[in-house]
């Protein structure tokens, strides 16, 4: 089964957003458009609680800087994607009705989770790989935000699962916290052996 994967395309991650990524709102028509050629639609949903431990405000640091968290290199980030809060809801104009399943991620305050899979010190899982299973997905194309963080670290952690694993890349936008972090993450995608491509390829098949 083709399965198209909708990486945290939320509120807080659109440019008016509290962790703005550049041009993030710009994939959401695209995505809208791409929905329609597959047979499932799942998407992931940043969902922390107000005391997650990735938050700068609570180190009195600033977004931005790098932290050791229980054993784990931290980037700081604002406080963002509040359970509950309109911040967390997938993104207004977001066509919504053909997903089938939400994975939240990022729950536990202790340790962030970039990717749909795996908190990031993969000692937690968030069931979407025996999800796909049970759906007998072979197949997982990946859109979202933002590309250089939640969607790379998705999309390796698809690959490590067996999964057949490409990345639409105009379908997603980075946050670029470094000049090229968006550019490196699709050479490290790839690398990883993540088909890279463009929509134009799904939407002109029958």
């Amino acid at each position: 089964m083709k399965t198209l994967l909708l990486v945290d395309i939320q509120n807080d991650f659109l440019p008016t957003g509290a962790l703005p990524v550049p041009e993030g709102d710009m994939i959401i028509p695209l995505v809208n458009r791409l929905q329609e050629k597959f047979d499932l639609i799942v998407a992931t949903q940043d969902w922390h609680p107000a005391d997650h431990e990735s938050f700068a405000v609570h180190h009195g640091k600033k977004p931005g800087e790098m932290i050791l968290l229980h054993g784990i290199e931290q980037i700081l980030w604002p406080v963002h994607c509040l359970q509950n809060e309109p911040g967390a809801e997938l993104a207004v104009g977001l066509e919504t009705d053909r997903i089938e399943r939400v994975i939240q991620k990022g729950t536990n305050p202790k340790v962030d989770s970039y990717s749909g899979f795996f908190d990031n010190d993969h000692q937690r899982d968030t069931g979407l790989a025996a999800y796909l299973k049970e759906k007998e997905v072979k197949e997982l194309f990946v859109v979202g935000l933002a590309l250089d963080y939640c969607v790379k670290f998705t999309a390796l952690d698809a690959r490590q699962c067996g999964f057949n694993t490409s990345l639409i890349v105009d379908g997603t936008r980075g946050v670029n916290m470094a000049v090229n972090d968006s550019v490196n993450a699709v050479k490290e995608m790839a690398a990883a052996g993540v088909h890279i491509i463009q929509s134009l390829e799904i939407l002109s098949s029958k």
